[in-house]
C-alpha cells in the first residue's frame, strides 16, 4: 500500500455532507489535506520497483508506467445530488430521477467548485471528468477517458470523477459509485483502491452489536463465507452501502488490483499503509479493459438465446458465438450493443458486444456462415459475437 504509485479514491457523500443535504466544507478539507499529504510524500522506493516487476510480471496488458518517483490520485466522488439537496429546498434525496437529476446539476458545480478551491491550497489543479456506463462500456469510448485521465494526471491534476447524474438514465446507470471506483481503478491501471465511508472496515456482523470484529484481511472469496453484509451508514444521502462496497472490492481484486476499505476519517492512514480499515488481496490478474467493462459496466440492450451446443462452445471452449448456435432473439440493439447470450432456461451464460443489428438476426439463425455468405455477400460471413469481445459470466 505504502508503495502504490497510482491510487483510485472512492468517497461517499455521508462522508462529505451534512445529513440534510449541502457540503460540509470542513469534512472536504480535511479529505484533501489526507489527500495532499499523500500526493506530497510520493511512494516507498523499494516498493516503487516492486510495482514495475509486478507491471512486468503482469504481461504487456498493462502499459508501462512512468519513471518519475511521484504518486498520483483520482479521486472518484460522490456528493453531486446531496450538496444540492439544500440549495433547492429540497429535505431529503429525492426519488424521482428528474428531480435527482435537478439535484445532481446544481450539486456537480458547487462540489467541483469546493474541490478547486481545497486543492488550491497546496498549488494543485482539479480537473472533471463525468462517466455513464455507456460511455465506457463502449471501445472507442473508454480509451478516450483513458487517454484523458492520464493526461490529467501526466499535468499534475487531480482527475475528479462521477457518475454524470444530470444526463443518466436507469438503464445506463453505473448504480453506484463503488462499482464506478473498480472500474476506474481498472481504466487507470492503479496500483490501489481504497474505498471510504462512514464505517471503518468490513465486520463479521452489524458493527453496532456488541462482539462484532472488524476483519482486517480478506484474501479471498471463502473470507467472506458466513459475514453478514448489511448498510454501511444510515445518513439517506447516498445509494451505496456495504454491500456494493464489498461487490467493488471484489471487482477490483480479481482485476489484480488490492483494495482498502477504511472510514473517511483514516484516509491519511489507510494510504500510508498503516493498519486500517479492511485490506482485500488480489485474487486475479489483469484482464483486457473492454471485457471488465462488459461484464459490469454495460446495460444489455437485447438478448441471444443460443442452443445447448452453442452454450458449451462458447462457455467451455471459450469459442465465437456463430449465427448456427442462435435459437432467438429479443430486444432492439444495434451493431455494437451489449446483448446477453442465455441459454434455453434464460439463464445469462455470457455478455457480448454483437456484430448485427437485431433486426438482421432473424434471417441469420441457425444457418452456417458459408451459406449466408453465398446468399447474403460476404459481409455475412462472420462471427455474430466474437470471442474477443465476449466475456463469460460466473455461473
Amino acid at each position: 500500500m505504502a508503495a502504490a504509485r497510482r491510487i483510485v479514491v472512492k468517497v461517499g457523500s455521508s462522508s462529505l455532507t451534512t445529513a440534510a443535504g449541502g457540503l460540509d466544507a470542513d469534512r472536504v478539507d480535511a479529505l484533501v489535506d489526507a489527500l495532499a499529504k499523500v500526493l506530497a510524500a510520493g511512494p516507498a522506493a523499494a516498493g516503487a520497483r516492486e510495482a514495475q516487476a509486478a507491471d512486468a510480471a503482469a504481461g504487456a496488458a498493462r502499459e508501462p508506467r512512468r519513471t518519475e518517483e511521484h504518486r498520483e490520485i483520482v479521486l472518484v466522488s460522490s456528493g453531486a445530488i446531496a450538496a444540492g439537496l439544500a440549495p433547492l429546498g429540497l429535505e431529503r434525496r429525492p426519488r424521482d430521477l428528474a428531480r435527482q437529476q435537478a439535484a445532481a446539476s446544481v450539486g456537480q458545480g458547487l462540489l467541483v467548485a469546493r474541490y478547486t478551491a481545497s486543492f488550491a491550497r497546496y498549488g494543485r489543479r482539479v480537473g472533471q471528468v463525468l462517466l455513464t456506463s455507456d460511455d465506457t462500456s463502449r471501445r472507442a469510448h473508454y480509451r478516450n477517458a483513458y487517454r484523458t485521465l492520464d493526461q490529467l494526471l501526466a499535468m499534475g491534476a487531480v482527475p475528479v470523477v462521477n457518475e454524470n447524474d444530470t444526463v443518466a438514465t436507469d438503464e445506463i446507470r453505473f448504480g453506484d459509485n463503488d462499482r464506478l471506483a473498480a472500474l476506474v481503478a481498472h481504466l487507470v491501471h492503479a496500483d490501489l483502491l481504497v474505498l471510504l465511508s462512514d464505517v471503518d472496515g468490513l465486520y463479521d456482523g452489524d458493527p453496532a452489536t456488541p462482539g462484532t470484529r472488524r476483519i482486517a484481511e480478506v484474501t479471498g472469496p471463502k473470507d467472506l463465507d458466513g459475514v453478514s453484509i448489511g448498510s454501511a451508514g444510515r445518513s439517506g444521502v447516498g445509494t451505496g452501502g456495504m454491500v456494493t462496497k464489498v461487490e467493488a472490492a471484489r471487482i477490483a481484486a480479481a482485476a489484480g488490483i488490492p483494495v482498502v476499505l477504511a472510514a473517511a476519517s483514516s484516509a491519511g492512514d489507510a494510504l500510508l499503509g498503516r493498519p486500517v480499515g479492511t485490506y482485500f488481496h488480489r485474487t486475479g490478474r489483469r484482464r483486457a479493459d473492454r471485457l471488465l467493462w462488459l461484464a459490469h459496466a454495460s446495460a444489455p440492450r437485447g438478448a441471444l438465446t443460443l442452443d445447448d451446443g452453442a452454450v458449451r462452445a462458447v462457455v467451455e471452449r471459450r469459442t465465437s458465438l456463430l449465427p448456427a448456435g442462435i435459437a432467438a432473439v429479443e430486444g432492439d440493439f444495434a451493431a455494437g450493443d451489449p446483448v446477453e447470450l442465455r441459454d434455453a432456461r434464460g439463464r445469462a451464460v455470457a455478455r457480448g458486444l454483437v456484430n448485427f443489428d437485431a433486426k438482421e438476426i432473424p434471417q441469420l439463425i441457425g444457418r452456417s456462415t458459408r451459406d449466408l455468405a453465398r446468399e447474403l455477400g460476404p459481409a455475412y460471413e462472420r462471427e455474430v459475437v466474437h470471442r474477443d469481445d465476449l466475456v463469460v459470466l460466473p455461473s
